[in-house]
């Protein structure tokens, strides 16, 4: 009995926060499921997990240009597929919602900053010069890119009176810092459902 009323009085923190957790989806760069939790009224953090976009045409080959397979390797091609994007993110928020006259729901604008590990698969097509022969080889490569940096961001987020959901719309900016410095436009919309 003692273990249950300890239990219960453990959990009252919790009960008190159910609406503001939430899972969903999130349409846009990255692509990704999200949940966000709050840890106060004003802070809360994230956690997306998806597939980003890939980079352009010419990072990936200057990439190949920087780390070539041999000394005598020249590029001709390449082909990328997404792969993984994870984001943590941490934000602070604001109730916006007189600013708007809105008299339903609850509307919260929001900014902050997370980290972001991306990875693209690329295929990389290149041939070998010989110096014993004029004929060049066709050879093919395949390599993971992976980029990891700081995001920044900004938003707004709309809380539903009658149904457990919200809808969301962001912008933000990612600064790739490892293989080489690159920013990269990002936004989104998504949903998610509260419980």
């Amino acid at each position: 009995m003692k273990l249950k009323f300890l239990l219960g009085f453990l959990l009252i923190p919790m009960i008190g926060f159910a609406q503001e957790r939430g899972a969903g989806v999130r349409l846009g760069e990255p692509f990704s499921l999200t949940y966000k939790d709050f840890l106060d009224d004003y802070l809360s953090f994230e956690v997306m997990v998806g597939g980003g976009s890939v980079n352009g045409k010419d990072y990936y080959q200057r990439s190949f240009e920087n780390n070539p397979p041999s000394s005598n390797a020249f590029y001709l091609g390449h082909s990328a597929s997404r792969g993984v994007a994870l984001n943590f993110r941490m934000a602070l928020h604001e109730d916006i919602t007189d600013m708007f006259e809105i008299t339903e729901g609850y509307l919260l604008g929001y900014a902050g900053v997370g980290a972001q590990l991306r990875t693209s698969n690329v295929n990389y097509s290149y041939f070998r010069q010989s110096s014993q022969s004029s004929l060049q080889t066709a050879l093919s490569e395949r390599r993971t890119n992976l980029d990891i940096g700081p995001e920044a961001f900004g938003g707004a987020e709309y809380y539903f009176d009658e149904a457990p959901i919200s809808i969301f719309a962001e912008v933000g900016v990612f600064l790739e810092l490892i293989d080489r410095i690159n920013f990269k436009g990002q936004g989104g919309i998504g949903i998610r459902y509260l419980f």
